[in-house]
């Protein structure tokens, strides 16, 4: 009797700390990603649920700029004069930056433009009014541009934008 008893405990024992509960056991760990965008590091750290043996990660892992889904824009104006008469080319727009996602978002604008046939990346974040830098869930934001550069260095005869895109933030 003592021997099935002590065989039962063993038994149960072995059950409850066996290997299955070591193979079902998971945590959420932060995974941090850093991208690059004209020369700026941004960081877009991600939770991902791994088993409890999985390390956790000690340098940013270097990634492609993530681009906010579903994203849409409509270009107000966009408007380059090349000469002012005042010894400075100007460039005007009005864009609505479109977000139809049911969640808020963090980022920034990202333009692609064509100036004299050579295509662009830009950010423009020196020259936005209104930055858009959130976004909230199934709304929109109007940002506008509004710069006059000299002559004296020399200017680009046609500027066209091409596209833009929203890179999303943390």
């Amino acid at each position: 009797m003592k021997q099935n008893i002590k065989s039962l405990l063993i038994i149960f024992f072995i059950i409850s700390c066996g290997s299955d509960d070591n193979d079902n056991c998971t945590k959420v760990i932060n995974i941090p990603q850093t991208y690059f965008v004209n020369n700026q590091s941004y960081s877009y750290d991600v939770q991902q649920e791994v088993s409890c043996d999985f390390p956790e990660p000690e340098e940013p892992q270097i990634i492609e700029p993530p681009f906010l889904e579903n994203f849409s824009y409509q270009v107000i104006s966009f408007e380059f004069t090349p000469d002012t008469g005042n010894n400075t080319s100007r460039l005007q727009s009005e864009i609505k930056l479109i977000n139809p996602n049911n969640y808020q978002v963090n980022g920034i604008p990202y333009f692609t433009i064509n100036v004299d046939g050579i295509q662009v990346l830009t950010t423009y974040a020196n020259l936005i009014g209104n930055q858009c830098n959130q976004l909230n869930a199934n709304s929109n934001c109007t940002l506008f541009i509004d710069n006059e550069d000299s002559l004296d260095l020399g200017t680009p005869n046609t500027i066209e934008l091409v596209n833009v895109e929203y890179i999303l933030v943390n």
